[in-house]
């Protein structure tokens, strides 16, 4: 064999090999070969299931079992009443959040132009009627303006849903609204004394949209969304214990006026009594637990609803911070 053919075959060796390492091991081979993934779709996958987002679809997938589960043990008018009161507790909620952002991006504004204009009359009297809000109780405060809704609706009949889910928001925003414009306001502070505010007005930018879009919402969209969820919290939390105390404490003829379903109020209502006294029964009586899911299942739901909402809209609040390093 000549060097000529010899250097064919060496040729045709190393195309071989080199088809080798490149073409796709035999389908066999890759079911059994483990999918190694990069650092960084581990990395996503570890940001994405932390203790906000664990939580939250914790939170949703237990009430959609708690939905089931009532459904088809529960009878239709009581599992009516708690869908209907849980959904009515969110609503006003988030109307709480939303009046809350509103009063407190204005308040937010306002002190800073009266304080960048020198005006400290003015100044004053807004921050001596914020400092009496914030001097009152929250739950105190509530508590009148529910009486308050009550009394116009004994005088001029149903006020209709709509228009009581606004008042009762408006009422609960009034005494929440002051930490998050204390917020916003500090935010503001805090970059104005940078040097890129400065920048940004030698460069003929209106000041309110340095401080609407640059620094509100570009730089505090976080920490503002952070105070939100607290909120979010805080409401479901005043609007039950608010609506448990009238439903409780006050006279039967007020109790009867119309006012919004909520948690709280199925909380106060005589089965839901019954049925959390049932708890203290079954301690003692452990062989009576089973029944306390089938007979005592509207207060129980009631209840865990309101304290796993709670608690869940606390972890989520505190793996938000802890995400985004609050």
């Amino acid at each position: 064999m000549n060097e000529f053919g010899i250097n064919k075959e060496l040729q045709s060796l190393q195309d071989e090999i080199k088809r080798g390492f490149d073409s796709p091991p035999p389908p066999e081979v890759q079911k059994k070969r483990p999918k190694i993934k990069t650092v960084k779709e581990k990395t996503a996958q570890s940001d994405f299931w932390q203790q906000d987002t664990s939580w939250l679809f914790s939170w949703i997938g237990t009430i959609l079992f708690l939905t089931l589960w009532n459904a088809i043990f529960l009878n239709k008018p009581a599992f009516k009443q708690i869908a209907t009161g849980f959904i009515n507790t969110v609503i006003i909620s988030l109307q709480v959040i939303l009046f809350s952002l509103v009063l407190a991006w204005g308040v937010s504004l306002l002190l800073n132009h009266l304080s960048a204009n020198k005006k400290q009359s003015l100044q004053f009297m807004v921050t001596f009627f914020l400092n009496l809000i914030r001097s009152i109780p929250q739950i105190v405060g509530i508590l009148f303006g529910y009486i308050w809704i009550t009394s116009l609706s004994g005088t001029n009949g149903s006020l209709g849903n709509f228009l009581s889910f606004t008042l009762i928001a408006i009422i609960i925003s009034l005494f929440i609204f002051i930490e998050l414009a204390d917020l916003m306001l500090e935010r503001i502070q805090h970059f104005k004394k940078l040097d890129f505010y400065d920048a940004m007005r030698v460069c003929g930018i209106k000041e309110s949209r340095i401080i609407n879009f640059h620094i509100l919402w570009k730089n505090s969209r976080i920490h503002i969304l952070n105070k939100l969820i607290s909120i979010f919290g805080m409401a479901i939390f005043l609007q039950c214990s608010v609506s448990f105390i009238i439903s409780v404490g006050l006279s039967m003829e007020i109790d009867l006026v119309s006012l919004p379903n909520t948690l709280g109020t199925l909380l106060a209502k005589i089965d839901s009594k019954q049925d959390i006294l049932a708890i203290g029964y079954a301690i003692t009586h452990p062989g009576y637990i089973p029944q306390l899911f089938f007979k005592h299942l509207q207060g129980i739901t009631v209840s865990f609803l309101l304290v796993f909402t709670l608690l869940s809209i606390y972890k989520i609040a505190g793996g938000f911070a802890k995400r985004y390093k609050l």
